[in-house]
């Protein structure tokens, strides 16, 4: 499907064609050039935000548009903004420090020992065995990670368990199949978000907000009345998307193993390494579910799991297979990216940003309800190409969203809904979300940032014309108004 657009391209608008037969490290350079003369004439930023802002262009320019190594390029764009004086060096150092660092780096210990015990080969067994055709068991593999949602309220812990259920399914496709299915399972868990309360913690700050601000909530019971089926719609529209134009059209049956010895796997009984295993992914959920009792986030718990399966002579896998089951190359590149984000929040740009997108919101104050939902959603939706976090995408934006609500005389829960679930569409870039930076330049398989940018061209405008079709129907007819 991409490829037929871009022969028609070729075809139909050579002027674009001939942009593109420019070199394209001419075509970078003058990228930069526009995006330094653009930044150098904001005079609400000071010195240190341009250079962060700028840092932060670059580094989406040479991800999506070029093959150097995406940790190469967080990493020396941190080093040039502290070499240009906009930040302490401390800004590297602490990047490492992040908690989606040690959440990863458990996360791939833990779905190591998950392979190695043999549970991960159970779990694909099972789903092979309702289905031989490779599309139906992508489907199924796609509603096991929508199911996750109501068990694990995080999008990095969903990702981290299914990571280890993923590597061994794609030793049953090709090249190219592979690389779909390290690209959808992030996106179905990120599309899946909306499903319930507990789906991401940026609802529970929106709602912890709400209630402090104006005094109303939403209910788990109203959030899973109004999310559920809209995240089960843009779920379903997601893989659809992704089948129709990545999967290889002569994707036909599963390759035929031994079934003797598959049908052996199922019969058997657990192991005590399987066991073990599974009590402890178990344990796992029930303490990232339980968080607010205990206190301890996702990464600590997520690491003392890693811990518990190293452990000599009690644990799953050695402290040698651990440490080498980490991608080290892609916890640089994490710890960098964040680093990236922490500085746009750091130098005030985010700020800045925020007050000119709630200057850009008061010009609809005397709009109608379709232009003001339209504007919401539009704002929320693209949060995530200048707020990687998130977190931080509503603790900026929520508090914004509540003023123009009191301003124009609107139902702050609808308000602070909507933005919520706009919040949740981040599947743009890699660095978009935790759940897809855990997938990408995986050394066994990876997706591309390139194509990743491409799909979110199609669900971007369909996530958005999701969310009107539900406001103006299923989400009127229960009770979410203006």
């Amino acid at each position: 499907m991409i490829e037929g657009l871009e022969k028609k391209t070729k075809k139909d608008y050579p002027l674009i064609s001939r942009i593109r037969a420019f070199p394209k490290p001419m075509v970078l350079v003058v990228l930069h050039i526009l995006f330094l003369l653009a930044i150098v004439l904001i005079d609400d930023l000071d010195y240190r935000s341009k250079i962060a802002l700028f840092a932060f262009l670059s580094a989406m320019i040479l991800w999506v548009a070029t093959k150097i190594p995406a940790g190469f390029v967080a990493i020396s764009l941190i080093a040039f903004v502290i070499i240009m004086n906009a930040a302490e060096p401390e800004l590297l150092y602490e990047s490492l420090s992040e908690e989606v660092v040690w959440l990863m780096i458990g996360s791939f210990i833990i779905g190591n020992a998950v392979k190695e015990s043999g549970l991960a080969q159970r779990l694909i067994l099972i789903i092979l065995s309702k289905s031989k055709e490779k599309g139906r068991v992508l489907a199924g593999v796609s509603s096991v990670l929508f199911a996750s949602v109501f068990f694990i309220p995080s999008t990095s812990g969903r990702a981290a368990l299914a990571m280890p259920i993923i590597n061994q399914l794609r030793q049953k496709y090709t090249e190219k199949e592979q690389n779909v299915l390290v690209l959808l399972a992030p996106i179905i868990i990120l599309m899946s978000t909306s499903a319930t309360l507990i789906g991401a913690g940026s609802h529970l700050i929106g709602i912890g907000l709400l209630e402090s601000t104006v005094h109303q909530s939403i209910s788990f019971i109203q959030w899973f009345v109004w999310g559920l089926p809209f995240a089960l719609v843009m779920t379903l529209v997601s893989f659809l998307v992704v089948k129709w134009t990545l999967w290889p059209k002569n994707g036909g049956k599963m390759p035929k193993g031994d079934q003797t010895a598959e049908t052996a796997v199922l019969k058997k009984q657990l192991n005590p390494t399987e066991k073990k295993t599974l009590i402890l992914l178990v344990s796992l959920i029930a303490f990232w579910m339980t968080e607010s009792i205990h206190g301890y986030d996702i990464a600590f718990v997520a690491m003392v799991g890693a811990i518990l399966v190293m452990a000599p002579n009690y644990g799953i896998i050695s402290w040698k297979q651990g440490m080498k089951s980490v991608s080290w190359n892609l916890i640089l590149f994490v710890a960098a990216a964040a680093a990236l984000g922490k500085i746009l929040v750091e130098t005030g740009v985010v700020k800045w940003l925020e007050k000119e997108m709630l200057a850009f919101l008061y010009l609809f104050t005397d709009a109608p309800d379709w232009q003001i939902v339209l504007v919401i959603l539009l704002v929320s939706v693209t949060s995530h190409l200048y707020i990687t976090s998130h977190t931080t995408r509503a603790i900026v934006f929520i508090p914004g969203f509540l003023l123009f609500s009191e301003a124009i005389g609107v139902n702050p829960s609808t308000v602070v809904f909507l933005s919520l679930i706009g919040m949740n569409y981040c599947v743009t870039f890699p660095v978009s979300s935790k759940a897809l930076l855990l997938f990408y330049e995986d050394e066994g398989a990876s997706y591309n940032a390139r194509t990743l940018l491409k799909i979110s061209v199609l669900l971007m405008p369909l996530y958005i014309g999701v969310m009107m079709l539900f406001y103006f129907s299923y989400w009127q007819w229960t009770g979410l108004q203006l």
